[in-house]
Order: structure tokens, then C-alpha cells, then sequence
């Protein structure tokens, strides 16, 4: 039974370049899990875009002698150029600066607005004392007042996890400039957390299929819930529908805030371009649907207390009730799927400290696949792994090119030098029925894993099978049956069926490829469909140019489940499927990539 999925992607903020770490958060694993779904034939909504508002944009349009429009502009195009290389098969990748997320935004605010969940309070703010501007809460570093860790951050410590006020901090200092900031009364918008202590509590114990790591951080969260400012004083961001705010030059949305919105403001932009306004209901108000979230551990906070407590708001279903707004009764999260952290060298990816591979530098030398594999096989999916050139190197070599691409090369070859064509099989013998079996089984099996977000686990069931493949062409040596072709050609058709097996099986991971061995087997067409770039026309207060990603994925061909190769269809000798790389990159890398000191 076809269900509707809707993939929610983290939004990768548009102040420069994504590196390799934020695409095995959010990007990658996202990919594997709809291209998974599509294959199994659920409906799949997957959705995202660039996050363009607050005053860090402000600070980086400043620090570049531009505005905050065309700093967005900018690196909007060239964090979708990255994403489209990587082929993450997004249904729509969009913008928070198009009029579509502003007025859903301002939709879903009154809807908590009459329903109570929003107050306003005089507070304290923090103003920079050299430009008068307001500075962002993670802009802001100090000592956490908790546990006394000494670079927490304004609106969280990332030791102990506590939500901070900046004015709580100890020593508070600029990250910006390192002036200590001034604190000034100022009036704001606070989301009333609180008022959900019971409702997100009761939600969060139904959330048992978690990984533990996200349910146990959230409980601690929702144990102790303060309200959270939703407004902020800057003139870059989404308007504040209330008498005496919508018009005032300098009250915004927090970016936080308008941010977690994008979700269901993209996923009404996408009905829109469909021509059906209400297509998008099917994954956010039809109960049998389900939701994923994808993201960096750095976001849990937001994807599974804060954005939950905003649909309980606009359901009214928080602790003090209230009515279902505009939208409908809205879905809650059915998981929230976050990564750990990808390293380098034992440190964060850091651009500021010159720890940063980007992933444009990254496709243009190896291409997208070899990453999608790695972090796929290595990344951070439980916990924080360190990327090295070395492990990258082994890995690429060792298990894509030995493994994966010499299974392709060797079975197609012999096939198409000896027979010209999938040859016929005759009475196959108990290796040939063994290892059918294994590879039909292995649906079941990777599929199972892959629906749970078991990425490493499911590419190492898939692998299994390569390598059980691999050995059995060693083991039955078809290159020395020329007195027996029927025995020949029954074990190239059997190497052929689990060659096409295995590939449907890591289409997901490595959709590129995919379509390669697709072809490379006789096959036409597209089996594994790439995204691509659509112009979207004018939008934003200052109607500028907006493109978005997408993609008709229902033209592929790839279906999760073995059929059968036909026989007779007409082989060629295959190139490479992957090549190769220099084993000496795995001592320092590119010269365009950072030096690794092992530090």
C-alpha cells in the first residue's frame, strides 16, 4: 500500500558554501532514504531550501561589502549547484525570502497568536556598540552559567545541552569582534514553551523507535522548557503580522523561528507549481502519512521540541487547548533523524579556522558518488567520525572500484566477449540457486534497514552481496569453460541477474552509478532520475530572480525488487565504473584540501 512520505531536509543557511560535513547531516542520508522510498512506491514529498534571514546574514553581507539580498542570491545558486551535483533528488528545494514562506509564516504565527501560545515581554537584547545593531544569541559566546563551559553560545550550551539567554552568560563576548556587548531593554515576541510541557512530554513518550541519542536529549529538553524569544530587531527577515509591528523598520521574525516553517511553506510552493493548491495535504494532514526530518545532532533542538510545540500550537492541542488553524490539523514528526558530527582531524568542520572541505571542490575531483559512499559506509550516523584521505582513498580503491566496479566490469565482459548478449541459462547448480537466493533475499533484509534509517547497516548488507558475487566468479571461473558453454553461460547469466540485483540495491546510494550499470547491462532509459534547476520567476520584497531544484522522479525505472535480466539482450563492453585514485592522496590529500595533522 502506497502511503505518503514527506522527506524534510534541514536547511543549509545561505552565508557561503556547504562543506562535506553539513551534506552527511542533512544532504546525503536524506537522498538514500526517499530515492528508498520512491523504489518501494510510497509517495514521497521531499522538501527544503536555503534559510536566508537573520542578522548572521547581515554580518556576512557587511563583512563582504554587499546586502543581505545579494549575498543570498549568491550563495542560493551556489549551494544548489552542490546539491544538484551530489544528485539529492529534492521534489522542491526552494528559498525562505519568496513571498510563499512569508505569508505561511505570518499564517501559522496567528494561528499560535490566538490560540495564546505568544506573549510579549520587555527584555534584554544584545546591541553591538560599534555598528547599534542587534547581536544574533549565537553570535554571542561566554561562559555557560550551568556547567561553567567557557565557549558556550547565547541561546544554548553545546556542553550540557541547556537553553541560555545571552544575559545569562558569563563574561559574554562578540564572536564577531570580541567587544562585549551592551544590553538594552527592548520589546519582543516570547513562544510560551512552557504551556507545552505536558503535551510535548505525552507526544515524546509515543517517540520510542527514536535513536536514543535524540529521544534521550529531547526528554531532557522538554523536562525543562523556558520560553524562547521569536522576534528580533533587524530590518533582514519576515514581518511581524500584529497592529504596531507589521510596519516597524526594525521587528522581524527570529530566523529560527521562520526557518522550521519552511518545511510547510515549501511543501505549499511545490502544490502550487503542481497546479493543485491542496496537493500538499496528502503528507501533512492525512493521518497515515509520515514524516522524517533530517539534520546535523546541532538542530535536534529544533526539529524535536521546538517545531512539535509549534504544530501542537497551531492544532491547539498545547497544554492549554485552543482551536486548528488555517492549515488543518498539521502531522507531527514521525522521527527525527539526526547525524553526529563528520571531523577532520578530531575538530569540527570549521571555515573560520581553514578545517573545511567544500563540497563543490570535493564533486569537481571525485565526482559525486565516492562521497555519497563514504558517508554513507563511514559517516557520522551514530556517532562523530573523523574524515581522513586515507580512509577515503582505502575505501574508494578498495571496496567501489576492487568490490563493486570489477564485479560490473569482469561479469558484463565476459558476457558480451563471449556471447555478445545476457546469455541463457541451463540447469543451474546449488552455488548458482545459493547465491540467487542470497541476493533476491537481501531486499528484505537492506530494505528494512534503509527504512529505518540504518544507512551503514543497509550498504553493508548490499556490499555483502558484491562480495559474495565476487567470489563465486572466482570460485566457478566461466573464462575456463570453453569446452562447457552451457555451463559458461549459465554462470555469466547468473553473475548478470545479482550484478543487476546488487545495483538496484545500492541505487539509492549511488544513483549515478546506478544509471552506469543500468546501461552497462543492456538497459534504456532513465533508471535513477537527478534533480535539476527550474527558474521559479520573481519573488521577495524586491522581486528578484528565484530558481528552485526538482525533479519528475516518476519516470525512473528502479523499483525495489529482483527482476529478472532478460535473456538475449544485447551486451558491449563496459568502461570503468569507477576509477582508481593515486594512493598517495591519502597521505595529505588534494593540494586544494586542507592538511590533516592529526592533531
Amino acid at each position: 500500500m502506497s502511503i505518503p512520505v514527506l522527506t524534510a531536509v534541514a536547511w543549509p543557511y545561505a552565508n557561503g558554501p556547504r562543506h562535506i560535513g553539513h551534506v552527511s547531516g542533512f544532504g546525503v542520508p536524506s537522498d538514500v532514504f526517499s530515492r528508498y522510498q520512491r523504489m518501494v512506491g510510497n509517495r514521497v514529498l521531499m522538501v527544503s531550501g536555503t534559510d536566508e534571514h537573520g542578522t548572521p546574514i547581515q554580518v556576512q553581507a557587511d563583512a563582504e561589502g554587499t546586502t543581505p539580498r545579494e549575498l543570498v542570491d549568491r550563495y542560493s545558486r551556489v549551494i544548489q549547484d552542490d546539491l544538484v551535483g551530489l544528485g539529492l533528488s529534492y521534489d522542491l528545494f526552494t528559498r525562505t525570502s519568496t513571498d510563499n514562506h512569508h505569508r505561511v509564516t505570518q499564517d501559522l504565527f496567528t494561528a499560535l497568536w490566538h490560540n495564546g501560545y505568544v506573549r510579549t515581554e520587555k527584555t534584554l537584547g544584545a546591541i553591538s556598540p560599534s555598528t547599534g545593531r542587534t547581536l544574533p544569541d549565537r553570535y554571542i559566546e561566554g561562559t555557560c552559567p550551568i556547567c561553567g563551559y567557557p565557549s558556550a553560545r547565547g541561546d544554548q550550551c553545546d556542553n550540557c545541552g541547556n537553553q541560555l539567554d545571552p544575559a545569562d552568560l558569563i563574561n559574554p563576548r562578540s564572536r564577531i569582534n570580541g567587544e562585549t556587548p551592551q544590553f538594552v531593554e527592548t520589546e519582543h515576541l516570547l513562544f510560551d514553551l512552557p504551556a507545552f510541557s505536558k503535551s510535548l512530554a505525552s507526544w515524546l513518550d509515543t517517540r520510542t523507535h527514536w535513536r536514543p541519542n535524540v529521544l534521550n536529549f529531547s526528554r531532557r529538553l522538554a523536562e525543562d522548557l523556558k520560553p524562547r524569544a521569536i522576534s528580533r530587531d533587524l530590518d533582514w527577515g519576515v514581518r511581524i503580522p500584529l497592529d504596531g509591528w507589521q510596519d516597524a523598520p526594525m521587528k522581524r521574525f527570529y530566523v529560527w523561528f521562520d526557518a522550521v516553517i519552511g518545511y510547510l511553506s515549501a511543501s505549499v510552493e511545490w502544490a502550487q507549481r503542481t497546479g493543485d493548491p491542496d496537493a500538499w495535504k496528502q503528507w501533512w494532514c492525512d493521518p497515515e502519512s509520515q514524516a522524517y526530518y533530517f539534520m546535523g545532532k546541532d538542530n535536534i533542538t529544533f526539529h524535536s521540541v521546538m517545531w512539535p510545540a509549534i504544530l501542537l500550537g497551531h492544532n491547539g492541542e498545547g497544554d492549554r487547548g485552543g482551536e486548528v488553524g488555517s492549515f488543518g490539523r498539521l502531522n507531527l514528526p514521525t522521527e527525527v533523524v539526526s547525524s553526529e558530527f563528520l571531523t577532520m582531524s578530531g575538530s569540527k568542520f570549521s571555515t573560520s579556522r581553514g578545517t573545511v572541505i567544500y563540497v563543490g571542490d570535493f564533486l569537481r575531483e571525485f565526482g559525486p558518488d565516492a562521497l555519497r559512499y563514504f558517508i554513507s559506509v563511514a559517516g557520522p550516523e551514530n556517532q562523530d567520525t573523523d574524515f581522513t584521505w586515507d580512509e577515503f582513498v582505502r575505501r574508494t580503491n578498495f571496496e567501489l572500484a576492487n568490490e563493486w566496479g570489477n564485479l560490473v566490469n569482469r561479469s558484463v565482459s565476459l558476457a558480451a566477449k563471449n556471447v555478445g548478449a545476457v546469455p541463457e541459462p541451463t540447469a543451474p547448480d546449488p552455488a548458482d540457486e545459493a547465491l540467487l537466493a542470497q541476493s533476491r533475499a537481501a531486499f528484505e533484509t537492506v530494505g528494512a534497514h534503509l527504512a529505518r534509517s540504518r544507512f551503514k547497516q543497509a550498504i553493508g548488507e548490499a556490499m555483502r552481496v558484491v562480495g559474495e558475487a565476487n567470489a563465486y566468479l572466482s570460485h566457478q571461473e566461466p573464462w575456463k569453460r570453453k569446452d562447457d558453454p552451457a555451463r559458461r553461460d549459465t554462470i555469466l547469466h547468473t553473475a548478470l541477474q545479482v550484478v543487476q540485483d546488487a545495483n538496484t540495491l545500492l541505487t539509492p546510494f549511488l544513483p549515478h552509478a546506478a544509471q552506469k550499470v543500468h546501461e552497462a547491462l543492456g538497459g534504456t532509459g532513465v533508471w535513477a532520475e537527478q534533480p535539476h534547476r527550474e527558474d521559479a520567476g520573481t519573488s521577495g520584497e524586491l522581486g528578484t530572480s528565484h530558481s528552485v531544484l526538482t525533479g519528475d522522479y516518476a519516470s525512473e525505472q528502479a523499483r525495489w525488487e529482483s527482476t529478472p535480466i532478460p535473456v538475449g539482450r544485447p551486451l558491449a563492453r563496459p568502461t570503468p565504473l569507477f576509477a582508481k585514485l593515486d594512493p598517495s592522496l591519502g597521505e595529505t590529500g588534494p593540494s586544494w584540501a586542507p592538511i590533516q595533522t592529526g592533531e
